[in-house]
């Protein structure tokens, strides 16, 4: 299985420091955010590893990567920034079959290698876990051990289950990304590709019972600093 960081974006939420620097760049405690997932992915088996990012940061990404970690890396220019799944389509060519992507600006703690690596390659699998605000979120509706429903920051949740930032696909999903419409903030959002899985009852998910942090909000890099420090502090 090969993995896919996404580090493009604008980070307007984190405005104004970057205007000026990735966000993908700025420290959680003591490490570069983007050493979080791309160590989510190696804990989770995966070492040959997609970075797409825009063109004005993506060699400082060669640059620090490749120091720090012994997996394979290869990178991709998004060239503006339309949405998750537009960069999740720009990994075709390196892709042979399941993937897994994973956004840039999210924290996992916790154990996924045994999930990600039991994905049977049919459909797409999503993973969720309960948030106290999940109108800031994607939000899914499960019943009896299945999706039912998806909806992107809704003003009124039907559930708290969030969807975090951790996708499994197969190939296949290309197709798909080739046929959507943009979203009415002209993006291509990740929320529809999931959606065409819903209806066709491909869709599957897990819980993850670790600790999760949306990097993307000084909030987010705050409470995500705190618990990396608390963490090494345990070591």
């Amino acid at each position: 299985m090969k993995g896919v960081v996404l580090a493009g974006g604008r980070g307007t939420r984190l405005r104004p420091v970057t205007r000026v620097v990735n966000k993908h760049m700025l420290p959680i405690y003591d490490e570069p955010m983007i050493y979080y997932p791309v160590s989510t992915l190696i804990d989770a088996g995966i070492d040959d590893i997609l970075i797409i990012s825009n063109a004005e940061h993506i060699g400082k990404y060669i640059e620090l990567l490749e120091e720090d970690y012994e997996a394979d890396f290869q990178y991709k220019v998004q060239s503006e920034p339309l949405g998750i799944a537009h960069a999740v389509g720009l990994a075709e060519d390196f892709v042979d079959d399941e993937f897994a992507v994973i956004l840039g600006d999210n924290i996992l703690v916790g154990e996924l290698q045994e999930s990600v690596q039991s994905f049977n390659g049919e459909g797409a699998k999503i993973y969720l876990t309960q948030v106290e605000e999940p109108a800031a979120y994607g939000v899914a509706s499960v019943e009896e051990g299945r999706v039912t429903d998806l909806q992107e920051k809704p003003d009124v949740p039907e559930s708290n289950y969030a969807v975090i930032g951790l996708y499994l696909y197969t190939s296949d999903v290309f197709d798909v990304i080739r046929d959507l419409e943009p979203s009415d903030r002209g993006e291509y959002e990740i929320t529809d590709v999931n959606r065409h899985y819903l209806n066709k009852g491909t869709l599957t998910y897990d819980l993850f019972d670790g600790e999760w942090y949306d990097a993307g909000t000084p909030e987010g890099v705050f409470q995500a600093s705190k618990r990396v420090r608390k963490f090494r502090g345990q070591k």
